[in-house]
């Protein structure tokens, strides 16, 4: 099985202001003359790490990584004010003139590859290729299997303790009830409410690690009231992309070449979304792992995401 790139530093960073409130951290990795590529993390608001930097081959990719709008090291961190999935992609279009880069390869899985998608289909033209991990379709459908009626019949140890703190009168939307407590509320009761949010995300992203996932170290309490500040915000929002998400204009991708991949065992983003982008993109590649979660640092999920880095970057000719 392929195994991560070793560990690299970046040739240099960058901080960029897209508006009078929002600074990016940017990134740039690899071979400067390599084949451009952004990697778009998950949350939204997770922010990205230095273990994102190694799925693809320094020696042949051009590799940029940020953080979005209120997340890791962007500032002002936390930041939901003008924190639209419009205004990311408008961040996109100004990563890739600050760097100029003509084209390049979107990665990104969950939220990334919806971020990547609702990209694609406005900035067709600047895309070279795709490559998407647990595809995340951005759908009131999908909000509703995490949030409503889906997940929360795997896990009803779990969802009990999600939806305890709220009362009975609040539960028909629950995403709307925990968006009032982590935005608005003192902050204690914001903490509380932040630490439920998260509990139950963690439950279900990482059910597939087993014993060991559930005795993950404990979070820092501002970097998890940040993030989870960031995903209520999008979530409450539909994601800024309307009920239907980037399902609605799937017709306006390129035709580039694209790699989807998916765990079967995925409870957080079904193998349902992959399979529909897949049909509207019969050139596609999609791989369904058999024994796989929503992780993308899991083993076969590791492998399966380099040999699909290290076969686009030999299809594409710029």
């Amino acid at each position: 099985m392929r195994i991560l790139y070793p560990e690299i530093e970046p040739n240099g960073s960058h901080r960029l202001a897209v508006d009078a409130r929002h600074t990016l951290y940017v990134e740039e990795c690899g071979d400067p003359g390599g084949l451009p590529l952004v990697s778009l993390h998950g949350g939204p608001g997770s922010g990205c790490r230095a273990d994102h930097r190694r799925y693809f081959d320094p020696r042949r990719y051009r590799i940029v990584l940020f953080d979005q709008r209120g997340a890791g090291r962007s500032t002002p961190v936390g930041e939901l004010t003008d924190n639209t999935t419009e205004a990311l992609i408008a961040d996109l279009e100004a990563i890739r003139n600050l760097l100029g880069i003509e084209r390049w390869v979107l990665f990104g899985g969950s939220w990334g590859a919806a971020l990547a998608l609702a990209y694609a289909q406005t900035h067709p033209q600047r895309v070279l290729g795709m490559v998407l991990r647990g595809t995340f379709l951005a759908t009131a459908r999908e909000l509703g299997w995490f949030f409503r009626d889906g997940a929360s019949r795997m896990f009803p140890e779990a969802w009990q303790g999600f939806v305890d703190p709220i009362p009975r009168s609040e539960r028909d939307d629950l995403v709307e009830a925990y968006a009032r407590r982590i935005l608005e509320g003192d902050a204690g009761s914001r903490r509380a409410a932040a630490r439920a949010w998260t509990a139950w995300a963690d439950r279900v992203v990482t059910h597939t690690l087993g014993p060991q996932g559930d005795a993950a170290p404990p979070k820092d309490l501002e970097k998890m009231l940040n993030e989870a500040s960031i995903q209520v915000h999008y979530a409450r929002n539909g994601y800024f992309l309307g009920p239907d998400g980037v399902e609605a204009r799937l017709d306006r991708l390129p035709r580039v070449p694209t790699r989807i991949l998916h765990g079967r065992c995925d409870l957080t983003c079904t193998p349902q979304a992959s399979w529909r982008l897949h049909r509207v993109l019969p050139h596609s590649v999609l791989r369904v792992l058999p024994r796989s979660g929503h992780l993308a640092s899991e083993p076969a999920m590791v492998d399966a995401l380099v040999e699909a880095t290290d076969a686009l970057v030999g299809e594409i000719r710029v």
